[in-house]
């Protein structure tokens, strides 16, 4: 039985769908299906229950998928030692994610404990780039949010959070639970640079009210946009924060449409250490949603 095969079985148990587990894969779905079939046939039981809906998984696949993905683990950090032994065992993580999550900080220690000798270096994004230079090479994995450009990219996803407006804490609407974007349209908004991610530049820039271009400050960094608000009264859009800096708040829109909190990493990218992280960001990430 080849590790690949397992790669294979794990990623169909973790998706329930032969074709979500192909994109991931980067694979047609039919050899997929050939070789889940295959590995059936080689173990003599059924390991999935297949419907036109998706697959689930069977008894015997539940405890073997529990085996194969330690078995999986094991391997990957089999092979982040030897990267360490040899001096090369380095981690380059992007980031455009709440730094006050306690998600965050679970994952710092999770991956801290399954890798303690290699070295993670952090390089945050900015709106120019919200997979903070992944396609170039300057990181190898990013946390970051959607949508953008994802042309040559994996992406998992760890979260869902809601889209609300960032206000001044002495705002007349910042102590309302819930807004609508109509409440907000005659007022001050942030820009992103005209170089930016265009998909993600028009989903902001489509969250704004209807209407002709705002007149605000261009803000490249969540710093600045917090700055924006603090100082000028600017409208922030954001998705769900944790600890705000003194005199801010966060309020909920109505009718502003989720951003995702994923896990993003490149196609052309096999590495032991990157399939680690992903795999330690979807279980953290999971059980604080889940506590």
């Amino acid at each position: 039985m080849e590790l690949r095969t397992l790669r294979y079985f794990a990623a169909v148990a973790e998706e329930l769908h032969f074709g979500r587990a192909a994109r991931r894969l980067h694979m047609t779905q039919p050899p997929l299906s050939r070789a889940i079939r295959q590995l059936e046939t080689d173990l003599g039981v059924a390991l999935f229950e297949r419907s036109p809906s998706g697959v689930v998984l069977t008894a015997t696949g539940a405890w073997f998928y529990r085996d194969a993905r330690a078995l999986l683990d094991q391997a990957d950090r089999l092979q982040a030692k030897v990267a360490a032994s040899a001096g090369a065992a380095t981690l380059t993580v992007g980031m455009l994610s709440d730094s006050a999550d306690p998600a965050a900080a679970q994952l710092v220690k999770a991956f801290r404990e399954r890798h303690p000798h290699v070295d993670v270096h952090i390089r945050e994004a900015d709106f120019t780039d919200p997979t903070s230079g992944l396609r170039a090479g300057q990181v190898d994995v990013v946390l970051t949010y959607t949508p953008f450009d994802e042309t040559g990219i994996s992406v998992r996803r760890l979260r869902v959070d809601p889209v609300g407006a960032v206000l001044r804490a002495d705002d007349p609407l910042g102590d309302r639970e819930i807004l609508r974007l109509a409440e907000l349209a005659d007022r001050r908004w942030f820009r992103f640079p005209e170089t930016a991610d265009p998909i993600w530049r028009a989903f902001w820039n489509a969250t704004a009210p209807a209407g002709p271009p705002r007149e605000g400050p261009v803000v490249r960094t969540v710093h600045e946009c917090l700055q924006a608000v603090l100082w000028n009264g600017t409208i922030g859009l954001a998705p769900r924060v944790g600890v705000l800096p003194a005199g801010l708040t966060f309020v909920p829109l109505a009718d502003a449409p989720p951003s995702a909190l994923v896990v993003a990493w490149s196609d052309a990218r096999d590495d032991p250490l990157v399939r680690s992280f992903v795999r330690v960001a979807v279980r953290t990430y999971g059980a604080v949603s889940e506590g």
